[in-house]
């Protein structure tokens, strides 16, 4: 798989969790309707750093791998090829 840099906008609750609420991809926003599952790497590797993955469902019906790496900040798009 794939990771590919993405721009993510977020809800943080009250505990500070990131929940992915937008995405953009090939340049246009798109809505997160629903989070499907979520789990956490927690140890910390330098092959794999920390991060909190997210599989969500858009408006438009298609599904996203999404990755938090939660040392750099950054999002990602998982991608097989």
């Amino acid at each position: 798989m794939k990771l590919i840099p993405i721009p993510v906008e977020c809800y943080a609750g009250a505990r500070a969790e990131e929940t992915p609420r937008r995405v953009v991809w090939q340049g246009r926003a798109i809505e997160v309707s629903e989070v499907l599952d979520r789990w956490c790497q927690v140890e910390s590797k330098p092959e794999w750093p920390r991060a909190d993955y997210f599989k969500v469902r858009t408006l438009d019906d298609c599904e996203f791998l999404l990755k938090h790496d939660l040392e750099s900040g950054e999002w990602y798009l998982g991608h097989r090829w």
